[in-house]
């Protein structure tokens, strides 16, 4: 997925007056094609350019940089959560009870990839935790996991008439999303197939 540039973002001063309009579309996106559910503690929400684009955009905003250097930077950074090489890339957010804190956050301590499964029709594709790397900056109840299909991983998932859906099973927590939705599986497909830009145009 190629990464985002200076030239796609907004200046401040155009940003800021319309980041009611934008935050409102970004967040109907994540609704509808982006964010899945498994079970009551568990969230994913997968990345994207458009996804990272208003990510960095209130980055941005709140930190105020305007200087086309420390933009740069900024896009050098966050450019490395945009999924490549046929992977899928979310953050896993765990919800942790409050009242219980340290207690129920050593509890997801142990947390491993092959917990956590994208399951399309009779296929399963474990996921592979991300977190250790130093530019994902996750820990405790928030991490980066990445998702990587086959040739036909990708055939079944844009099959829609196949079921897809994520599933979680460890010794306590045991659970699974509802059927992902039409418009998040080709949103997600088309992560996948940008990241073979090459291999789409000399099929053209």
């Amino acid at each position: 997925m190629h990464p985002l540039t200076i030239d796609e973002l907004l200046p401040l001063e155009e940003y800021v007056p319309r980041r009611r309009e934008f935050f409102d579309a970004h967040r109907r996106y994540i609704d509808q094609c982006r964010r899945v559910r498994v079970g009551p503690r568990i969230t994913l929400v997968f990345e994207n350019r458009r996804t990272l684009w208003f990510r960095v955009q209130e980055i941005l905003r709140i930190a105020r940089v305007i200087e086309p250097e420390e933009v740069q930077q900024e896009l050098d950074l966050y450019n490395r959560l945009l999924p490549a090489d046929d992977r899928l890339q979310a953050a896993l957010l765990i919800e942790i009870d409050n009242d219980r804190y340290a207690e129920d956050l050593a509890r997801w301590q142990n947390l491993d990839g092959h917990h956590l499964r994208l399951c399309v029709s009779e296929e399963e594709y474990p996921a592979t935790l991300v977190t250790c790397r130093p530019e994902d900056r996750a820990a405790g109840s928030a991490h980066w996991v990445q998702f990587e299909l086959d040739m036909r991983g990708r055939r079944l998932l844009k099959n829609v008439e196949r079921p897809a859906w994520f599933a979680f099973d460890d010794a306590v927590y045991q659970h699974r999303s509802e059927p992902l939705p039409e418009e998040m599986r080709v949103s997600l497909v088309e992560d996948l197939e940008a990241a073979q830009p090459m291999l789409r145009s000399r099929a053209g």
